[in-house]
């Protein structure tokens, strides 16, 4: 077949692919990011690229998403367009991703916690030599010694540590480092070294995101974290969320390409870790991974295609203890894997490391959970009981399902003021505009309602005198940066429709809280503190959260930032086998209320569509 060379701008990277591969597949061949929220599907219209030389077929139907001056300047949509040339393709601002804000989650340090008792331990042995009376195979001369350091009777281990022993033992004076790791039947030894290397113990902890995958390099001897890396999940490729991509992994390119993308991410992230510390690869003994519920099924290459179907059902929620080479993890070839288990199709391992890592169930207090994407995952309890919810919140706060939104990355609007009739905003990386993000559309809505430029009901008022509420299509919108200060030369705009949709994202949020306390009966003033995960949470203004009616109106010191809790929840299992297993009494034990099927929080949705609500006895602090 012929093949083309696609060159990427501003990336400056090239790729060759076959004739009549999509603009898409091509950019990642080439791992350059094209933001796309449809999977490939051509309904979204976020994949717009700029062809600068060469020529390629789009599809007709693409041409509804851009301007006649945008399609002679030869714009397609990357998805929708096939190569039968070599190509200079230019990714504008607003479909790339270039410095985004990762929450790298660098939390206090496990290493003090009273159940600190690693995964993976390195015990060093110094052995008695065989002789005529004490004779027994080296194997369990390795395992007598083992049951008098750690208690446990007896010893599993792999072929190739079998194979190795008898020369590590003689060739090294009886003298070895033995690694045991703990699963489900008892300790197994997974590698015997010579002479004592306890000293070189590490492990990684990662936190599977939808947008985001992290990693930490930690210390199993010290619990300490040694190095955090974050990057975008390449998944996005096949679409921005959950259900576009159980879409593409059920259909007939089939589940390997989103379980090829994530392991390509772990290793980019381990290498790079690694390599900066000049610590070997088999130095790496055992990795614990929290995701949701469909994140865990594409990192084991789990079928997700029930998930997305009522009744819900999942592959499995209990995942079991694999070696990491087994699914293309580059670690020690017998280091293991665990993966936090899941609750429910939609509360997965991320949320009950959130509720390990901030001690929901520790305390006999109410204490609540929220991490808000595109699925407002929510846990409530303390230590008798728990109860959780997956709200779909949709995009509109990871900046999709707006007509400017984008996500935290550089040029980003992240915070908006107006007072006495002017508006200022500030950028991620104080950039030229380019869209606005989840933070900054919570401000800008704020401060619209509040200076009386919408209504309650989210519509601005017609007769309003200011020059940056103007109309297209007789849609009214807000000029929140006019084109000669943004990066693209379009302005950022928060419309009427984008307002509505942002509305229904943060009145599903709420609604689901609400349905959750009134689920156990009890009230808002009962919690002693809810705490707010995420990157998104991070750059939240809380007092303007609880204004517009996305966060309950309690005292604001009762209300906790605590960065990424799915990470800080997989560190703490990495260096606690206690831990672990807690983790799975928490899964089994958090009671799921599936809101689809919940009436009562329809109810508390269609009340909460009102900024901040129609019952404003629920907001008492909120004035305007």
């Amino acid at each position: 077949m012929k093949k083309h060379r696609i060159t990427f701008l501003p990336n400056e990277v090239s790729v060759e692919v076959d004739e009549d591969t999509t603009i898409a597949a091509a950019a990642q061949r080439a791992d350059v990011h094209i933001n796309n929220l449809c999977g490939g599907q051509g309904v979204c219209g976020e994949c717009r690229v700029l062809i600068r030389k060469g020529e390629a077929t789009a599809d007709e139907k693409a041409s509804a998403f851009f301007s006649k001056e945008e399609l002679e300047k030869g714009f397609v949509l990357a998805c929708q367009t096939t190569i039968h040339d070599d190509l200079e393709v230019l990714i504008p601002p607003d479909s790339r991703i270039e410095e985004a804000q990762i929450m790298t989650g660098e939390g206090a340090e496990a290493s003090g916690r009273s159940d600190f008792q690693p995964l993976v331990r390195k015990i060093y042995l110094e052995l008695p030599s065989p002789t005529l009376e004490d004779n027994i195979s080296d194997i369990e001369r390795v395992s007598r010694a083992l049951r008098k350091k750690l208690g446990w009777h007896s010893y599993e281990i792999s072929l190739y540590c079998l194979q190795q022993l008898s020369d590590n033992l003689r060739d090294h004076d009886w003298k070895v480092t033995a690694a045991v790791v703990k699963d489900k039947k008892g300790y197994r030894i997974i590698r015997i070294e010579p002479l004592d290397t306890t000293a070189r113990n590490f492990g990684i902890a990662l936190d599977i995101g939808t947008t985001t995958i992290v990693a930490q390099l930690v210390d199993i001897n010290s619990g300490k974290v040694i190095g955090v890396e974050g990057t975008h999940n390449l998944q996005a490729g096949f679409g921005e969320d959950v259900i576009s991509r159980m879409i593409y992994a059920c259909g007939k390119d089939g589940l390997h390409p989103l379980q090829e993308a994530v392991i390509k991410n772990i290793n980019q992230l381990i290498e790079k870790l690694t390599q900066e510390r000049k610590i070997p690869l088999d130095e790496i003994n055992a990795i614990v991974a929290a995701g949701n519920t469909t994140m865990s099924h594409f990192l084991l290459g789990l079928t997700p295609c029930s998930i997305r179907l009522d009744p819900y059902v999942p592959t499995a929620d209990v995942y079991p203890q694999i070696l990491a080479k087994d699914i293309g993890i580059h670690i020690n070839p017998n280091g293991i894997l665990e993966t936090i288990p899941s609750v429910a199709s939609y509360v997965g391992g991320d949320i009950v490391a959130g509720v390990m890592a901030c001690g929901i169930a520790d305390h006999p207090e109410v204490r609540g959970l929220i991490d808000i994407g595109t699925n407002g995952e929510i846990a409530i309890g303390n230590n008798e009981w728990l109860v959780c919810c997956s709200a779909s919140a949709g995009p509109a706060f990871e900046g999709g399902g707006t007509r400017c939104g984008m996500r935290a990355i550089k040029g980003a609007i992240e915070k908006v003021k107006i007072s006495n009739g002017q508006l200022t905003y500030q950028t991620i990386g104080n950039a030229p505009p380019v869209g606005i993000c989840g933070s900054g559309l919570i401000d800008c809505i704020y401060e619209l309602v509040k200076n009386g430029i919408i209504g309650a009901d989210g519509k601005f008022h017609r007769d309003l005198n200011d020059a940056r509420l103007t109309y297209e299509d007789d849609v009214p919108q807000y000029i929140i940066a006019p084109p000669d200060e943004t990066e693209t030369g379009n302005a950022v705009v928060i419309s009427e429709p984008d307002i509505d949709n942002l509305i229904k994202s943060k009145g599903a949020v709420f609604a689901a809280i609400k349905s959750l306390m009134d689920y156990i009966g009890l009230g808002f003033d009962k919690i002693e503190t809810l705490y707010v995960a995420g990157g998104f949470g991070s750059f939240l203004d809380i007092s303007k959260a609880v204004a517009i009616g996305l966060l309950p109106d309690i005292p604001l010191e009762k209300i906790e930032f605590i960065g990424n809790s799915s990470l800080t929840g997989a560190r703490v299992c990495l260096l606690s086998e206690t831990a672990l297993e807690r983790s799975l009494n928490i899964s089994r034990s958090m009671t799921n209320i599936e809101l689809t099927h919940h009436q009562p929080f329809m109810d508390e949705y269609v009340a909460a569509l009102f900024l901040p609500h129609t019952d404003r006895k629920l907001f008492p602090s909120v004035s305007f």
